[in-house]
């Protein structure tokens, strides 16, 4: 997917707000004035997550500092590990598990710190109790009959406090035949293996990071390794609007899984902003 005209402010307000987060008062205005000067000089012909990458290796560069989101995060997952129990319970007395559980991996997808529609963590337990009020699109029989009919997956996780929603899924997956990748580095609040061990998932399932520190799947970015993994996997399912956004264009064995959260995507997926997304790339 490409960058459009529309998502140019959307990259203004994130920086605004990544450092409003991360950076004090003294160099705010300092390093927001740098990062408008990159965005403006980025190439828009690529996916928007190439340009929040840009984005946040200089906030990376200029504070000194490996990973500016960690305290965000630290509070994102024990928000949700808070709620897990809560939503266990709810999903036992569920008619309609299956999509249950796609609803509520792909509402774990509003912890975003980097989306206009994001919530915070202190309003996870809001959405939750809405949750099947929501709109949704997909078909969970089929995602299920692909799961277990796949010799192997792909789970691309997105962001710290929803990977704690994605293990519920992966859980009802074939375990044996899943491999889940995170980030290869922080990159705003998406997860990386020490949030995959926080929630538990690599005691799981295999885990892998992707080699990169785009807020995203930039193939061309990730690591031999995982490319490899991305080339063998019979289905992928690909969590979040970053993955949707570098992926989109990829094959129909992807199923993208996440909360629409923006016009520009909601154009392209013929959903409106707030949907609960669970469907098949490429037409697959």
């Amino acid at each position: 997917m490409r960058t459009s005209i529309e998502c140019i402010a959307c990259f203004v307000r994130q920086a605004a707000e990544a450092v409003g987060l991360v950076v004090e008062d003294r160099r705010r205005e300092e390093l927001l004035r740098l990062l408008l000067k990159e965005i403006a000089a980025c190439d828009w012909r690529g996916s928007p997550p190439v340009v929040g990458q840009v984005i946040h290796r200089i906030i990376r560069r200029e504070l000194g500092v490996d990973d500016p989101y960690r305290a965000l995060k630290r509070h994102l997952n024990d928000k949700a590990e808070e709620l897990v129990p809560v939503i266990r319970e709810t999903l036992g007395r569920r008619s309609d598990r299956e999509a249950a559980l796609l609803r509520v991996a792909a509402a774990g997808n509003l912890l975003d710190a980097g989306a206009k529609s994001g919530i915070a963590p202190q309003d996870l337990h809001g959405v939750l109790q809405r949750l099947w009020r929501l709109p949704f699109r997909g078909d969970a029989r089929d995602f299920f009959r692909r799961t277990a009919q796949a010799r192997s997956i792909l789970y691309l996780a997105d962001n710290a406090g929803e990977i704690f929603f994605d293990r519920l899924l992966v859980e009802e997956l074939p375990r044996d035949r899943v491999t889940v990748a995170v980030r290869g580095a922080p990159t705003l609040n998406d997860a990386t293996l020490e949030d995959a061990r926080r929630a538990g998932l690599t005691g799981l399932v295999r885990v892998i990071a992707n080699g990169s520190d785009a807020p995203g799947t930039v193939l061309a970015d990730c690591s031999a390794e995982f490319r490899e993994e991305f080339e063998r996997a019979e289905l992928i399912i690909s969590k979040g609007q970053g993955n949707f956004e570098t992926l989109s264009e990829e094959d129909g064995r992807i199923y993208f899984l996440f909360t629409v959260k923006c016009e520009v995507v909601g154009r392209k997926v013929g959903a409106a902003v707030g949907t609960l997304l669970c469907v098949p790339g490429g037409g697959g």
